[in-house]
């Protein structure tokens, strides 16, 4: 097993967090749930647990500085250390309105929120990591720092969060200490029409016209077939493993081909 008793703590289970929590304690990982809805925790710990695994909840918002950092505390005392941590928090994205239109403050908060709870999970997670000299810290966002237009502050958010992660990697790799993250976008299993509307209020689709947009994204791709939950969950649990011990500081790219890299 690729995780085997590695110790992850995984901020945010709505979509792909629940997919990588299944993923990292399928690979041997003991895995610490930290978010704002109990019931989606309690849902994933019990499927993990169905199956074998180790899964321990905790409401938190990765917003508190001082909870994170109290959460991240706990977790080191009583499992002996953090080997993982995996920030997948939703950032409140506002999309479908041209830059010209958009108000600032829906510009702004993704990322603000973005990168701080990026940064905020990552500082608490590293404090214990330096003292172990060993650890990996990933991240994740579109890669919409290419270039991403009528996607308002989801390009400048996910820009700022590439630069944090290579700016951790350079300053915590002469501790030990892996820093990298992945790019991915529009995973067919998280979608649906009502995810969706709240991110773009210009998509109110039927479900014969959500399926239409799937397919869409789908042929847009260098693959024609858009990257599946279990893809980007194993790309994670490689990432986070000893087998991809050389690599930090950069984002790998599960998009299925939407753009280089």
């Amino acid at each position: 097993m690729l995780l085997e008793n590695k110790n992850a703590i995984i901020y945010g289970v709505g979509g792909i967090g629940a997919g990588v929590a299944r993923t990292f304690a399928a690979e041997g990982a003991r895995v610490f749930l930290a978010g704002r809805s109990l019931h989606k925790l309690e849902a994933v710990a019990k499927e993990i647990a169905d199956n074998g695994g180790f899964a321990e909840v905790t409401v938190i918002d990765a917003l508190d500085e001082g909870a994170v950092d109290e959460h991240a505390l706990a977790v080191a005392a009583s499992a002996g250390g953090i080997d993982i941590s995996f920030n997948l928090v939703s950032r409140g994205d506002i999309q479908g309105v041209p830059l010209a239109e958009m108000a600032t403050a829906d510009l702004l908060a993704p990322v603000t929120i973005g990168l701080r709870t990026n940064f905020i999970t990552a500082r608490a997670a590293a404090r214990h990591m330096i003292e172990r000299r060993s650890g990996v810290i990933l991240a994740l966002n579109s890669g919409s720092a290419f270039g991403s237009p009528m996607m308002g502050g989801t390009g400048p958010a996910d820009a700022a969060t590439d630069i944090l992660v290579r700016n951790l990697a350079a300053e915590l790799g002469p501790h030990g200490i892996r820093v990298l993250g992945l790019w991915t976008a529009a995973v067919a299993e998280t979608l649906s029409p009502e995810k969706l509307a709240a991110v773009n209020s210009n998509l109110q689709l039927d479900e014969a016209a959500f399926q239409g947009l799937l397919q869409h994204l789908a042929q847009m791709r260098m693959l024609r077939r858009s990257p599946s939950l279990a893809n980007v969950a194993a790309t994670a649990a490689f990432l986070a493993s000893d087998h991809a011990a050389s690599i930090t500081g950069s984002f790998v790219n599960v998009t299925s081909g939407t753009f280089t890299s």
